[in-house]
């Protein structure tokens, strides 16, 4: 399955020990991992300043991304009805990859539950339905 994961996702599953960590060497090991260089930025630029990764651990992880998923460039067309902008050309790279899901902990972006043929799911739900499909 291709699997987009939002920016607040990979953020968990680097600075915490838990679901999302779980779920991030799940998509690794199981799916195929959608990132956009938008994404990647936004990256690290949270890990960096938000979080206080060091810079060389935040360089290793996405590096890691980089070579393990599949980099599509954002499209031109931005879909409508994204309630944040700033998440639109990240909804936008997951629609034009052909991922099947969006996994985002936005709770604003989880009340849309699907863009088109995007399942917008929470870690918990891709969690529960990747392990129900095993």
């Amino acid at each position: 399955m291709k699997v987009f994961l939002d920016t607040n996702v990979l953020a968990s599953a680097l600075a915490t020990r838990g679901l999302c960590t779980e779920l991030f060497e799940s998509v690794l090991a199981d799916h195929e991992l959608i990132v956009s260089p938008l994404l990647l930025t936004e990256l690290r630029r949270i890990l960096t300043t938000k979080l206080r990764i060091s810079a060389e651990v935040t360089r290793d992880y996405i590096a890691l991304m980089t070579a393990e998923g599949v980099t599509v460039a954002t499209p031109s067309v931005i879909p409508e009805g994204i309630p944040d902008l700033d998440d639109a050309p990240l909804i936008a790279a997951a629609l034009a990859s052909g991922a099947e899901c969006f996994v985002t902990g936005d709770k604003a972006l989880l009340a849309l539950n699907t863009v088109g043929d995007l399942a917008i799911l929470s870690p918990r739900q891709f969690w529960e339905r990747t392990r129900i499909s095993r």
